[in-house]
């Protein structure tokens, strides 16, 4: 299989939804992933993650959730409007992500199998479009306000999804953090109870030393160690869950 790829911006669905797409350039089957990106937005870390998911063996695509909003802005202006707003409504998250997965399985190298993952707010958001889009697996890196709400002030206005957990159609992985606020580890625990007393597949590991944002390379929260087991493990899962 050659290590070659192919990366650019796409515009997907009937709405012509700004994305970025990254995919080996080899006509073998390949599963997709659909990357949610952080509340900071639509940036170059994001679409780093993108990249490294093809150079493994996976097309991957993350769907711009501002691009409504914000069309033609800058990561750091569209993302500040947008909190402005009190973010992304759920369930337009839920279609542009059904969109994003669509656009993957239609790939002439695509081997039918699709999952989604999500950091910070979008690890939220893949816990949440996996309860209503068909999807092989689902990958939630410390998503914030899944079971509680956000603080007074802070720039979000969701609610809680635990209603929607007996739903899920996919196994789950959750990367988390031990020093995290948003969740803490009080929650990830809840959030590990409701699954299981759902009957649903939960994967589950928590990083001592690491808080909130711990994959982010390109910021002073990242932790080196737990980063790399992180990749280790969600390259496991998506091995396993989608034939990567």
């Amino acid at each position: 299989m050659s290590d070659a790829i192919r990366a650019e911006t796409v515009f997907i669905g009937d709405e012509q939804i700004q994305a970025y797409r990254a995919r080996p350039v080899d006509e073998t089957p390949v599963p997709g992933v659909v990357v949610i990106h952080h509340l900071p937005g639509y940036d170059e870390a994001t679409k780093e993650m993108v990249r490294k998911f093809a150079v493994n063996g996976y097309s991957a695509i993350c769907p711009n959730l501002y691009w409504r909003e914000a069309p033609d802005a800058s990561p750091d202006d569209a993302s500040a409007f947008v909190r402005g707003q009190g973010g992304i409504p759920d369930e337009q998250i839920i279609k542009d992500v059904a969109t994003a997965a669509a656009a993957l399985r239609a790939l002439d190298n695509a081997n039918g199998k699709v999952g989604v993952i999500g950091h910070c707010s979008g690890g939220r958001q893949a816990l949440l479009v996996s309860t209503a889009v068909d999807l092989n697996a689902a990958v939630d890196c410390y998503g914030a306000f899944a079971l509680e709400a956000p603080p007074t002030g802070f720039p979000l206005k969701v609610t809680s999804i635990a209603d929607r957990l007996g739903d899920v159609r996919c196994p789950v992985l959750g990367l988390f953090g031990d020093d995290d606020k948003f969740p803490t580890p009080e929650e990830v625990a809840r959030l590990a109870g409701l699954m299981a007393e759902h009957g649903k597949s939960f994967e589950q590991h928590s990083y001592a030393g690491a808080g909130h944002a711990f994959f982010s390379v390109d910021r002073p929260a990242y932790r080196p160690e737990a980063a790399v087991d992180g990749w280790q493990r969600i390259f496991a899962f998506f091995n396993q869950h989608l034939g990567g």
